[in-house]
């Protein structure tokens, strides 16, 4: 076993952490208070090859594996989540999922400009549509529908807390075509955004990752050719599944960034703030948050660099993907929280940052599958 990073990973690591701190810390809290979208980050995050990091060359990614996605995502997640989130979905759940599972000729029309995010100058990123109003956890439930009309599908339904809903110029939807079926009647379907009836809703006014995209997408008889169908009849529920066990890496990895940037600002604090003569540092209690903070994150990096090496292995990386989700989400929460607590009434305001981390923090327990849904994954997987 090998626990030291190659000069690669060291580079790509180091480019990530510039970027992070040159063009996303600038800005962050205004952004965050603002709901601002990060467009022009995402723009040099596309430039730097970083929005389809794993795809191949030959389809305009970067070639890069994993693992060099989990310590790019941990990097820029130190600074702003809503960035990093962006950047997960492009990569995990819609180029990845496109390269796996998409033909050739929609590789070459949507993968292609979705990995170098941008096609004629602008911005051009992907979403993923499975969550509805009634199907969040429970995804086999699709209402929303795609009638099969020969040589094209017939669309009508709606998605809820959509990524990049707005911005996104690509939709990645499942829907059900034949509901007699059950999960084996879903399907997936490129949707363009520009297509004649999709609706865009109102932004969702969140709690944490304010400055990303997050929309409801309503769908009326929105004409969808049967190209543009994702895998054989049937495979959409398996293609959506095997999608988000993936996305759950980049979402683990995001919660592992909002982790290590809490502590590292609680550190940096604790050796600057003197209570009763001397630095925090020095008093037990501080310490023992402290020693908590990095042994947890460290657990949790390597719960996450072990599912990203399965998956560039070609292994099964379900329960891997699960475990390392739940653990870095839950020590994602438990670290930002102790971090305000670290930094006492400093660590209420916007300027300490820790506060917008600790709201960051919590979405990660909810988002590409609960923490109870990683746990129902894991309890299914170990009782075998």
């Amino acid at each position: 076993m090998h626990f030291q990073l190659s000069e690669e990973h060291l580079m790509i690591q180091r480019a990530a952490r510039d970027f992070a701190q040159s063009e996303c810390l600038p800005g962050v809290i205004e952004r965050d208070e603002k709901q601002r979208f990060p467009k022009e980050q995402v723009l040099k995050l596309a430039e730097l090859g970083f929005m389809g990091m794993m795809v191949d060359p030959k389809y305009g990614g970067a070639g890069m594996d994993t693992i060099s996605y989990v310590l790019a995502m941990e990097e820029i997640s130190k600074v702003d989540a809503s960035v990093s989130v962006c950047m997960s979905v492009n990569n995990s759940l819609v180029c990845w999922g496109l390269e796996k599972f998409g033909s050739e000729s929609q590789k070459q029309k949507y993968l292609t400009p979705l990995a170098q995010g941008r096609k004629d100058g602008e911005l051009y990123i992907g979403a993923f549509l499975l969550s509805e109003p009634e199907a969040g956890s429970d995804a086999t439930s699709q209402r929303t529908t795609a009638e099969d009309k020969g040589d094209h599908y017939l669309l009508n339904g709606t998605k809820n807390w959509i990524t990049n809903g707005n911005s996104a110029s690509v939709y990645l939807v499942m829907a059900q075509t034949d509901p007699s079926k059950g999960s084996k009647g879903i399907n997936t379907l490129i949707v363009e955004k520009s297509s004649p009836g999709v609706t865009v809703g109102a932004k969702e006014n969140k709690l944490g990752i304010r400055g990303s995209d997050t929309h409801s997408i309503s769908f009326t008889d929105v004409k969808v050719p049967r190209e543009n169908r994702v895998g054989e009849q049937g495979s959409g529920f398996s293609f959506a599944m095997k999608t988000l066990a993936g996305g759950r890496i980049g979402i683990a990895s995001q919660a592992l960034g909002i982790a290590s940037g809490a502590y590292e600002l609680a550190l940096k604090y604790s050796k600057e703030r003197k209570a009763f003569g001397r630095e925090i540092m020095h008093h037990q209690a501080i310490q023992f948050k402290l020693a908590d903070m990095a042994t947890r994150i460290e657990a949790s990096r390597l719960l996450c660099l072990r599912a990203a090496w399965e998956k560039d292995n070609d292994l099964d990386f379900a329960l891997s993907s699960s475990m390392a989700k739940v653990f870095a989400s839950e020590t994602a929460m438990w670290t930002a929280t102790e971090a305000v607590q670290v930094h006492g009434g400093y660590g209420y305001v916007k300027e300490y940052h820790v506060e917008r981390l600790m709201r960051d923090a919590k979405i990660t327990q909810i988002y590409e599958g609960t923490s109870e849904v990683q746990r129902i994954v894991i309890g299914r997987s170990i009782l075998k």
